[in-house]
């Protein structure tokens, strides 16, 4: 299958490099067994320890997957061609900018002023969530810890956490979350 993540390409570049799988678990701060179960293909690493991976092997992100297959051209999506999904009961819409993808998901959420807080029940899902806040400003729970984030903040978390996204002020939030696998 193309474009298929394979641990065993990490196996073979730590073994070419000379280093064990201590010394990877160690270079990357992550454990001898997941690390081993990496390479086994037992188990899909997270973007966060794939990154250490990658910087403990001094090598790229794409170098993990089998024959990806080269665009013949860039791909544009013009204004107005987004797919938009609006949640009415949580004050929420989202614009979908990247195509439909298995890897990771670019949205556009605008959160309105929350009415009523204490109605909004906390989610979670695999893989990772990273916002940036481009105007207004949000509060997001996660793991029942609340954490504010205003215009040109960033925010990252394991999206098994549970978490839900408030808006406290009194104007609209706008922002840009990316979600590794895709949610919508």
């Amino acid at each position: 299958m193309s474009g298929k993540f394979s641990g065993h390409k990490i196996r073979v570049m730590r073994k070419e490099l000379g280093m064990s799988i201590k010394d990877l678990a160690e270079a990357s701060n992550l454990s001898t067994g997941l690390i081993s179960q990496i390479e086994r293909d037992l188990v899909s690493p997270s973007v966060n320890a794939m990154l250490r991976i990658v910087d403990a092997l001094h090598t790229t992100m794409g170098e993990f997957f089998e024959d990806i297959p080269p665009r013949k051209k860039p791909l544009i999506f013009r204004c107005g061609s987004h797919k938009m999904i609006d949640y009415a009961e949580v004050q929420r819409r989202i614009r979908i900018l990247t195509p439909e993808n298995e890897h990771f998901q670019l949205i556009e959420m605008r959160f309105d002023p929350t009415e009523d807080p204490k109605s909004l029940i906390p989610k979670s899902h695999d893989g990772e969530e990273f916002g940036f806040i481009l105007a207004g400003s949000l509060e997001v729970v996660v793991n029942e810890v609340s954490y504010h984030v205003s215009a040109g903040d960033s925010i990252s978390f394991e999206a098994s956490w549970p978490h839900v996204y408030i808006n406290n002020a009194d104007e609209p939030c706008l922002s840009i979350w990316l979600y590794t696998p895709p949610v919508y």
